[in-house]
């Protein structure tokens, strides 16, 4: 049987935007400086004294501003642009990552770093870049977040490898540097020459290519959907708040810990290093496999399947005998997890409020999932710190994947033609 393609047809239209996106997402606030914090953590520690609950606090100021300057950058997104925004963040998120060589052992240094961090940087999280996506893309809106999104999965694995190389060739400070300029040298070129939003003059002839193609099919390329009020009046915003703040403690607790909890399992640095690089790539399948699945099955079944199976990593992390087959098991099993959260947020978001205020809804929910993603790695981290294991915190996660995943099936039918009256 011959394969279809006229069912990817907004690729034509809308694949540079997705280029630009998966590669300016890759580097930026959301992989970078979470993935690579349980690298740093033993240079610091060994220069400074510190323990890993005190570098793993780092993360609670840096999350804890995101509760503002997430829906401040979905505001400025909404009302400026999402280009505008997200080309100045990314220039000023690599000179935020380069501050951190300026680390002199203060604690209260550290903590003003991660919070300047988060101000610098959140116009660099999927806020911006899956705004431009969903105004491209209707049909194959799934796929295209997927696609963009297995960016964060790219960007986490090879910061890792990046940050080790160069701290064992230069030096933590060095390597803080060089982190920081990967954004500047790479992502920062390609959104210059391909990120644009649908109604960029620059981009107009796609876009009335785009608009032909919709008009043919039925779709629309306006800005439909709730305002930021009706949403908050909205129950379903408020269930969506209140199952990604514990998920993403869940989620994000151990994956900056992963180093340290593999090396209390016994295993060295270097394959310790190596076995966490397994979280990037599953990150990566993850979010390839839930984006091109939810154009085709409801968003929360397929999440509440994909998210509910790191109950079995938490437990596998916990256990008195644990050989590498089972850890990468465990580590690939939290990485479709963790690559399943972002595009799922994006895609429902924009299926249950639409576009108009996509940016202001996506970041206050955005707020409220940093605000765990935060203080889940310096939970974890206290509680090793105090009990000498992750155990306790592992099983808090485990439950946090069985209910929350469970909670999801309670959104109800999508609401596109109801959204697409309220242009």
């Amino acid at each position: 049987m011959a394969f279809d393609t006229s069912q990817f047809r907004e690729f034509r239209f809308g694949w540079p935007v997705v280029l630009a996106s998966t590669f300016g997402i890759s580097l930026g606030m959301s992989p970078l400086p979470f993935y690579t914090i349980g690298v740093f953590a033993q240079p610091l520690a060994e220069e400074f004294g510190w323990g890993i609950d005190q570098i793993m606090f780092g993360l609670v100021p840096f999350c804890v501003v995101t509760v503002i300057s997430a829906p401040m950058a979905g505001y400025l997104s909404d009302r400026f642009g999402v280009r505008k925004v997200a080309l100045i963040s990314m220039v000023t998120f690599s000179l935020g990552m380069m501050l951190f060589a300026l680390n002199n052992g203060s604690q209260t240094l550290y903590l003003f770093l991660w919070g300047l961090l988060s101000a610098l940087s959140a116009g660099t999280l999927p806020i911006t870049f899956t705004k431009a996506i969903s105004r491209w893309f209707q049909e194959k809106r799934g796929l295209a977040l997927g696609i963009a999104l297995v960016g964060t999965g790219i960007g986490g694995a090879v910061a890792k490898l990046i940050a080790e190389e160069l701290i064992n060739s230069v030096g933590w400070r060095m390597a803080y540097v060089g982190i920081g300029f990967l954004p500047l040298i790479v992502a920062l070129p390609i959104a210059l020459l391909a990120f644009h939003d649908v109604d960029d003059p620059k981009v107009a002839k796609r876009a009335e290519g785009l608009a032909i193609l919709n008009r043919e099919t039925g779709n629309t390329m306006a800005q439909y959907g709730f305002t930021f009020l009706q949403a908050l009046r909205d129950w379903r915003l408020w269930l969506l708040g209140a199952i990604f703040l514990p998920l993403s403690f869940a989620i994000g607790g151990p994956i900056p810990n992963l180093e340290t909890m593999l090396g209390s399992k016994g295993f060295d640095r270097g394959d310790a290093v190596i076995l966490a690089s397994f979280l990037g790539y599953s990150v990566y399948a993850g979010r390839l496999i839930a984006g091109y699945l939810l154009d085709f099955i409801w968003a929360p079944a397929i999440a509440c399947a994909l998210m509910i199976l790191p109950a079995i990593s938490m437990m596998m992390f916990a256990g008195v005998d644990t050989s590498y087959s089972q850890m990468v098991i465990a580590i690939v099993l939290l990485g479709v997890a963790a690559g399943v959260e972002y595009d799922l947020l994006a895609y429902l978001v924009s299926r249950y409020f639409g576009v108009k205020s996509y940016s202001r809804i996506y970041g206050a929910l955005y707020a409220l999932f940093g605000l765990g993603a935060g203080f889940g790695p310096a939970a974890f981290g206290w509680v090793y710190s105090n009990t000498g294991s992750y155990d306790q915190a592992l099983t808090y996660s485990m439950w946090g994947f069985i209910v929350c995943s469970l909670a999801l099936l309670l959104l109800g039918r999508y609401r596109d033609e109801q959204l697409k009256a309220m242009v």
